[in-house]
């Protein structure tokens, strides 16, 4: 087991040296670096950073660090977040009838390869009210129509704010998350940009065949290869930030049960990699795309 350790993220123009000043600021602190990804988009102008350090030996208390980044990231001219590796998460995930990528994501935290609680399973039906106890997880049935819609994402708020949940997963919930849920759990504002706290799986490689029954759709077209999309969640529909994709090759011999079979396949593998990546914060979202340091 490795000992805890801080994790930053920092994206600021770029210019030469920042790797150097970045580096000598844990070095002068006396941190151990055990991770360091840059990338520098030169179309933007962009710097982006990953530098993860054993936060023994650290010269700095816990919590000084996240003043101590945002200093230097304001310094640099851009932005800097701090996470620490033994903070696990509280994540609430959202279902409908599909239990697939429910029980897959359940098993992998049970198991240890996701590092997350999951306190609260949310869902417009009840079918899978058993699955989720059977897990642990509080299960609360809220049915939804476009009449109640407003009212239930207020109650599904409220749940998200009693139970402390970090992170919203949608494994097939099949509902369109309102901009108004997004900006109230999102926390956005004029002064405050929207984090990304709301992660999809969508049944189809985006951005091809968007919306309801793309498995249908790519079986008319005789496509060759299908796949399922991990994605952060925005006001867009299926439009948001891409953080991993799975695909699996099909033949003219597969019908539409073979293209949901397999396309479901795909969809637990794209969404567990997406959470592992997102919880260990190797994800970075920037000017509506990801980069992701794996």
């Amino acid at each position: 087991m490795h000992s805890p350790s801080a994790i930053v993220l920092v994206i600021c123009p770029d210019r030469p040296g920042l790797v150097s000043e970045l580096s000598s600021w844990v070095a002068a602190n006396g941190g151990n670096i055990r991770h360091a990804d840059h990338h520098t988009d030169a179309g933007a102008g962009l710097f982006l950073s990953r530098i993860e350090w054993t936060l023994e030996g650290f010269g700095l208390p816990r919590a000084a660090i996240p003043p101590a980044i945002a200093a230097l990231a304001e310094r640099l001219g851009g932005e800097g977040q701090v996470y620490f590796s033994d903070v696990i998460p509280r994540v609430a995930i959202f279902v409908s009838k599909q239990d697939h990528c429910l029980l897959d994501l359940l098993w992998r935290t049970r198991a240890g390869e996701l590092a997350m609680q999951v306190p609260l399973v949310v869902s417009n039906h009840n079918d899978l009210r058993a699955v989720a106890e059977d897990f642990g997880a509080r299960f609360v049935h809220l049915p939804i129509t476009a009449a109640t819609k407003a009212e239930v994402e207020a109650q599904q708020l409220a749940l998200l704010e009693e139970e402390r949940i970090e992170l919203v997963v949608l494994a097939k919930y099949m509902q369109v998350i309102s901009p108004t849920f997004l900006a109230r759990f999102n926390g956005s504002s004029d002064d405050n940009p929207a984090t990304n706290r709301v992660i999809n799986i969508h049944h189809s490689f985006l951005p091809a065949f968007m919306g309801a029954q793309p498995y249908h759709r790519a079986w008319e077209r005789g496509v060759k290869l299908i796949g399922a999309t991990a994605h952060y969640v925005t006001e867009e529909l299926d439009g948001g930030p891409i953080i991993e994709q799975a695909t699996v090759p099909v033949s003219h011999r597969d019908g539409v049960d073979d293209l949901i079979r397999k396309g479901r396949d795909c969809e637990r593998l794209a969404l567990s990699r997406a959470l592992r990546l997102h919880l260990r914060r190797q994800v970075m979202v920037y000017r509506g795309r990801t980069a992701v340091f794996a």
